[in-house]
């Protein structure tokens, strides 16, 4: 199973993603500046509402939009927006093709199919995050899922998993499968108009009269056009950098390209399974100097928000002597270390990290065998249940004894030790006790003292009676514990 992440009109994106000053639903269109004259390549739905459309020159553009603002491309803006485009596909599988400018190809057979839909969600949040406008689609093939994530709309409905996939075929238009120019005409005066067309029609006949082009747009509109992925290798290092159009003044437009640039980076760490340990700030100013600082985090970090936390503190108290014209960010990899709290420390580290260990404990263990014990309301000993454990900050520390605790100390068995006892034939005092690990006579006991409760329900009713017992031979202080199951070694006093 395949998926596309698709950015439609990605070199006018990568434009607008940019700009912080202009928001992209005023009309704009990217310009080719190398024909003459300048021709639109690409426009905002904004412009394409007021009559603009690519082909169409310059003039006749602002001729039928006045506002109208002209971009040419920029290959550095281009490059930015295809790294975070990676950063996005990498986050759902490591195989990933940069298929096209805009169009990243992914193999997601490793994922299970209960988590596709909502990965591949999220990969598009991530892009939206990072300023672009995606779709994605799934196939069998890279030209099915093209064709799905084609046909998704955004933003109402930007995923598009098609369930009968020979179906979807049959519906989309002809031109979808890009017929050449020399054939169009062909197939329009036959009157094909979709795909399904085309294929209702024998892959013989379409050979024998239109050639091998024929052949090949046939194939394209069954969608067995199949081929292996020609996959890149994620990032090594984490690096965004960008020389700026305009030379900056102020600190709101630099905020907002530095945070553009974690969104991405952050991404990048967290797909290698590693964490930022720093920041290496690097601005370019208008003298021709450079002003570097590298910023240590208290902790390694993927969290997109601290880093720039840290990073809009230090800028906020920075005064540059000229203007910036370049900022370059690293990322400094670590592995996310555990490290003990401190011993007042009651705060927790992590409180995700929290959540992610009790929910991997759960999954081991059961789910009722995991929280906070807390003291039931009864007599009897060792009775507690399991509430859910705060999520914010460990518990505060038991309140101090009213009266401290006086005599020996009982150092309890976990679980009792069963014995055999020997009784005293006319009382119930024991003699003697033989076990696994203590063997003796009883020199001297006192007891018994008895408990018991719960008597209103037969299946919880419990009692239990405690002796205090000496072993001759110098074996030692026990308590000797007496239940329905049987008599059992409690603990040893210390």
């Amino acid at each position: 199973m395949l998926a596309v992440l698709h950015v439609a009109d990605f070199a006018l994106q990568a434009l607008l993603r940019a700009e912080p000053a202009r928001p992209s639903a005023a009309p704009a269109a990217l310009i080719d500046p190398h024909s003459r004259p300048a021709r639109v390549l690409a426009c905002t739905p904004a412009a394409h509402a007021r009559g603009v459309s690519p082909g169409q020159t310059s003039a006749q553009a602002l001729a039928r939009c006045e506002n109208l603002r002209l971009l040419p491309p920029r290959p550095e803006a281009e490059a930015e927006a295809a790294a975070g485009l990676l950063a996005a596909a990498f986050s759902l599988s490591p195989f990933v093709e940069a298929t096209a400018p805009g169009v990243c190809t992914i193999q997601i057979e490793a994922l299970p199919p209960a988590r596709r839909e909502p990965a591949l969600r999220q990969a598009l949040a991530h892009l939206d995050s990072l300023g672009l406008a995606a779709t994605a689609g799934t196939g069998s093939t890279p030209l099915l899922a093209l064709y799905a994530a084609r046909h998704a709309t955004w933003p109402d409905a930007p995923l598009f998993l098609p369930d009968n996939e020979r179906a979807f075929l049959a519906r989309l238009p002809l031109a979808t499968a890009e017929p050449p120019p020399e054939l169009a005409p062909i197939l329009a005066s036959w009157g094909l108009r979709t795909l399904g067309d085309l294929t209702d029609l024998s892959k013989a006949s379409i050979a024998q009269r239109l050639g091998p082009a024929g052949l090949a747009l046939w194939e394209r509109a069954a969608g067995q056009t199949s081929r292996p992925l020609h996959t890149v290798a994620p990032p090594q290092v984490f690096v965004a950098e960008t020389a700026l159009e305009h030379e900056l003044e102020t600190l709101e437009p630099l905020l907002f390209l530095a945070r553009r640039f974690l969104d991405r980076l952050a991404l990048e760490i967290q797909n290698a399974s590693l964490a930022a340990a720093e920041i290496v700030l690097q601005l370019t100013l208008a003298d021709d100097t450079r002003h570097v600082r590298t910023l240590r985090l208290p902790e390694p970090s993927t969290r997109a928000d601290l880093l720039f936390a840290a990073l809009q503190t230090y800028l906020e108290t920075l005064r540059a002597p000229a203007p910036v014209v370049g900022l370059r960010l690293a990322l400094t990899p670590a592995r996310a270390g555990a490290r003990q709290s401190g011993l007042f420390d009651r705060a927790l580290r992590d409180p995700h990290r929290f959540a992610e260990t009790l929910a991997r404990v759960a999954a081991l263990v059961g789910a009722e065998r995991v929280g906070t014990p807390e003291l039931q309301n009864t007599h009897r000993p060792d009775a507690f249940t399991l509430v859910a454990p705060a999520s914010d900050i460990a518990p505060p520390p038991p309140a101090a004894f009213r009266h401290p605790p006086q005599g020996l100390v009982l150092c309890r068995h976990r679980p009792p030790r069963p014995v055999n006892v020997r009784l005293a034939p006319d009382t119930p005092r024991p003699l003697a006790l033989e076990g696994p690990a203590l063997v003796g006579d009883i020199s001297a006991c006192a007891g018994p003292w008895r408990a018991s409760g719960d008597w209103w329900q037969a299946d919880q009713h419990w009692w239990r009676e405690e002796w205090d017992v000496q072993l001759a031979a110098g074996l030692g202080l026990h308590r000797l514990l007496r239940t329905a199951e049987g008599w059992f070694i409690e603990g040893e006093y210390d």
